[in-house]
């Protein structure tokens, strides 16, 4: 194995191992450096394992539910112990597939911890060893970590991170999710459907409060109607882990109440892993846990760069894979590379109804001075959804109304994380609501409702 490359990545989650093959790609002799698993948070503990745990509670609910479909069965149950291997398998099966991706790509990887160790410079500490690699080009994509709480610390065993939360040995009665991002809330419904007795404590006023308002009411109503108890305007105040279980003081509607949980998840955000990593030796400059980066990855000192979740917000596996491709291209010197407009990044949450959307929200266009046209479509309007057993949800889009410009689009319900993806390309192409409209949807599908919506901003909605 070589020790001096073109190019050397720190980290393989989706945007490291992304930005080492596009470099190959290019030309450049390239390592990666990895201190556990190829593919990174994402594929072993993230992304992946976790949609692999939602489907089976995605179907786990439909098999309570066989009476309207005309179907029966005896005896549903589930042994977690399997679910959790399921999970796991997938995971592997990935990670394996990024250690193919090296190989195909003749890519090193070294493992170990990397440190910058002056220009052009890593060391890398493995077992007690430590090995020196040059690389005119180093590109940091070490990741993020959950969040504590000052006095919430997570043990492992009573409170939990993501990566406790994936692999139960048995299946809490009581559960306790603190935040109602995209992280807790996908916890919360797999745990909820699976039967645990699921709270959902948020400190702002709305769930999903990156969403548009309208989806978020809605998730609410969803949640409660399956048996979650769902607080906002409220925070946890003290948290005592005895014998095995966690005394929970939550302050809520003025009044502040204790209660007992066999388990607490911890979802209240993500820090970049920048420590021991040698930024601040180097000059990088780190914000609130996050490098400071420009539009192509660049830091501000040179041959050093960083991408994904280690940058900031969004954080997103996909938004991380586009940053290593434009800073690669970059270095590479083409000429046709731009900078990520992250208005255009869809954003996608697993849960049951699932929740999808891309640019700004109704209230976010307002406040930046557009005056707007907006449109809805519920589900219960589509064929396909009705033809599914899930009618329940909606599609929402805003529009510029002077100009025609797609501003945002709001989705709750069946598969919208995957018909997201429509109006992402429309907004890439910078698409107006004329192109939308001319333009022949196949039926019966749920994307038709994505016409539909569109249809209902300009007065012209066919189905309700």
């Amino acid at each position: 194995m070589a020790t001096s490359y073109d190019l050397a990545v720190v980290g393989s989650g989706p945007g490291g191992y992304v930005a080492a093959i596009r470099a190959s790609q290019l030309g450049m002799k390239t390592a990666v450096i990895e201190r556990s698993e190829l593919g990174g948070i994402c594929l072993n503990w993230g992304c992946i394992p976790t949609k692999a745990l939602l489907r089976t509670s995605e179907i786990y609910a439909i098999l309570h539910d066989l009476d309207a479909y005309g179907l029966s069965a005896k005896d549903i149950a589930f042994d977690i112990g399997k679910v959790v291997q399921r999970s796991r398998a997938v995971a592997g099966q990935l990670s394996k597939g990024v250690t193919f991706l090296m190989k195909k790509n003749k890519i090193d990887v070294v493992k170990g911890t990397a440190k910058l160790a002056g220009q052009g410079k890593l060391t890398v500490e493995q077992d007690g060893k430590t090995q020196d690699i040059a690389a005119k080009h180093i590109v940091l994509a070490t990741g993020a970590r959950a969040r504590a709480l000052p006095g919430i610390e997570p043990d492992g065993d009573t409170i939990w991170t993501y990566r406790e939360a994936m692999v139960p040995k048995a299946m809490p009665k009581r559960l306790l999710v603190i935040g109602s991002g995209a992280i807790g809330i996908e916890f919360a419904s797999f745990y909820a459907t699976m039967g645990t007795d699921v709270t959902v404590v948020e400190v702002l006023d709305r769930i999903l409060p990156v969403e548009d308002a309208d989806v978020s009411a809605f998730a609410l109503k969803a949640f409660k109607k399956q048996g979650m108890t769902v607080l906002t305007s409220a925070k946890v105040t003290q948290v005592a882990v005895t014998k095995g279980t966690a005394q929970v003081t939550i302050e809520a509607g003025g009044t502040s109440r204790t209660e007992t949980f066999d388990k607490v998840i911890l979802a209240v955000g993500i820090t970049g892993n920048v420590e021991n990593i040698g930024l601040e030796e180097a000059g990088v400059t780190v914000d609130r846990g996050h490098v400071q980066v420009d539009g192509y990855g660049r830091t501000g000192v040179e041959g050093v760069y960083a991408i994904g979740d280690l940058t900031g917000p969004p954080w997103l596996a996909h938004k991380a894979s586009h940053e290593g491709i434009i800073c690669v291209e970059k270095i590479a010197g083409l000429k046709t590379v731009h900078p990520l407009n992250t208005s255009n990044i869809p954003g996608c949450t697993y849960c049951r109804p699932q929740v999808a959307s891309v640019g700004m929200t109704e209230a976010a266009a307002k406040d930046a001075g557009h005056k707007v046209r907006t449109g809805t479509f519920p589900f219960q309007g589509n064929g396909k959804a009705i033809a599914l057993g899930e009618p329940e949800g909606f599609i929402k889009t805003v529009f510029d109304a002077k100009t025609g410009e797609l501003l945002g689009a709001h989705m709750i319900g069946p598969e919208v994380t995957e018909l997201i993806q429509g109006y992402a390309v429309a907004r890439q192409l910078e698409t107006t609501e004329a192109e939308v409209i001319e333009t022949v949807f196949p039926h019966p599908t749920l994307s038709e409702a994505m016409h539909e919506s569109v249809l209902d901003a300009y007065g012209r909605v066919i189905h309700t």
